[in-house]
């Protein structure tokens, strides 16, 4: 089940899942908590049989782009659909123009399997390869 989770950011569970996504950044856990908290981003969970087991955390601007800031599936859930799955849920919420997300070289070739436009943005802060991940809504009804 797909569900706001924005005020549960403070459960170990949420919280481990939120550790899988910053793990290379200090402090940015506790900047996503506090993101989260503040309502600034949109934070879901999918939940099966009881556990979190994958999340979304996103924002949508002005120009109705969702950015989608994390996006983590536990490890041994991964490869299960979950991560599509959040996105097109995500997608179906806040219906966008397009979905935009830069992310590591492991994200991008996710992004990338599930339609996404892959631009490389270089070394980020760490030394590790950015890439910017665009999925433009509208392509599909243009036929």
């Amino acid at each position: 089940m797909f569900k706001p989770i924005n005020s549960r950011v403070d459960e170990p569970q949420i919280r481990e899942l939120l550790e899988y996504a910053v793990v290379l950044e200090p402090d940015a856990l506790e900047e996503a908590l506090a993101l989260y908290r503040s309502g600034a981003g949109q934070l879901y969970g999918y939940e099966d049989e009881g556990e979190v087991v994958g999340l979304i955390g996103f924002r949508v601007n002005d120009s109705r782009v969702l950015e989608i800031i994390h996006l983590v599936v536990r490890p041994e859930n991964r490869m299960q659909g979950y991560g599509r799955g959040l996105v097109l849920l995500a997608l179906s919420h806040a219906n966008p123009e397009s979905i935009a997300s830069v992310t590591d070289e492991e994200g991008a070739q996710f992004f990338r399997s599930i339609g996404f436009q892959i631009t490389g943005l270089g070394g980020g802060p760490y030394g590790e390869e950015r890439f910017r991940c665009v999925y433009n809504v509208d392509e599909e009804n243009e036929d």
